[in-house]
């Protein structure tokens, strides 16, 4: 089992910045890369972002640029800084960990960036 815990989400205005943790617990041996996903409102779950256990990254092309993954392997914690942000960027930004046959999820925080 693994549990993932998101924090850092919160109203920005548009072209700030802001950084998501996501802390892993449990059997986190296990975990390869881990990820960000995104639900903006009425849409469906968007991915956002990988981290290979090699240390790749993996970027959606509307955030390409302007969000970089990384992680603290001593903290056992994943980041997703978020940079020059946009009204569009506005969603609950889900934390993941495919991990064997099932994928392991955080409860999501939110990032509203009004217009």
């Amino acid at each position: 089992q693994v549990q993932l815990v998101e924090s850092g989400g919160g109203l920005v205005q548009a072209g700030g910045s802001l950084r998501l943790s996501c802390v892993a617990s449990g059997s986190i041996f296990s975990i390869n890369y881990m990820g960000w996903y995104r639900q903006a409102p009425g849409k469906q779950r968007e991915w956002v972002a990988s981290l290979g256990s090699g240390g790749n990254t993996n970027y959606a092309d509307s955030v390409k640029g302007r969000f970089t993954i990384s992680r603290d392997n001593a903290k056992n914690t994943v980041y997703l800084q978020m940079s020059s942000l946009k009204p569009e960027d506005t969603a609950v930004y889900y934390c993941y960990a495919p991990i064997r046959a099932k994928t392991y999820w955080g409860q999501g925080t939110q990032v509203p960036v009004p217009s």
